[in-house]
């Protein structure tokens, strides 16, 4: 039994998204973890800013927790979560599961000198860094967040976000 972390999704909230994390894989042995509390940890690590290593006790091991967020992320589970949850707020609020208009907007931010990689130098801005295209819809909740170098224009950089966004990108 673990503790109840600010973090922690209710039952509720759970009841939402389990069809949406895979099965085990064909063949391999049967997996001995609940699903909740992995996804509680992994909650747990975003919210908190912690490594993984420093998952308290009473949580699933580190190893089993970062070795389900990567294989989500790499399948893309954590988008259909978002898309599901998403849907469902929006049909709460708005009483519909799509938006019929959106914006977009871009800011380049500077990145730590250790960091190499997917880097760029926006010369509107004068940063050597990284930048982030976002897209919200009218009530305010984001649809999609895509990080590219900070010399990605920003037309290129929405272009990228509505291909993302319509499912068209190979990232997805």
């Amino acid at each position: 039994m673990t503790k109840n972390y600010p973090s922690n999704l209710t039952w509720e909230q759970w009841e939402l998204i389990p069809e949406l994390f895979p099965e085990a894989k064909p063949g391999g042995r049967r997996p001995t973890t609940c699903m909740y509390p992995v996804v509680n940890a992994i909650l747990y690590v975003l919210c908190q800013g912690c490594t993984w290593r420093a998952l308290p006790g009473d949580l699933p091991p580190w190893s089993t927790v970062y070795g389900y967020f990567r294989r989500w992320r790499k399948y893309g589970t954590w988008l259909q979560v978002h898309d599901k949850l998403y849907q469902w707020v929006r049909v709460a609020a708005s009483g519909e599961p799509s938006p019929w208009e959106a914006a977009f907007d871009s800011q380049s931010v500077e990145t730590a000198t250790m960091i190499c990689t997917d880097v760029g130098f926006d010369p509107g801005k004068e940063i050597h860094g990284r930048k982030r295209f976002i897209t919200v819809d009218l009530l305010g909740l984001v649809l999609r967040v895509l990080v590219t170098s900070a010399s990605v224009l920003e037309r290129a950089g929405a272009k990228l976000n509505v291909h993302f966004l319509a499912g068209l990108s190979d990232e997805r």
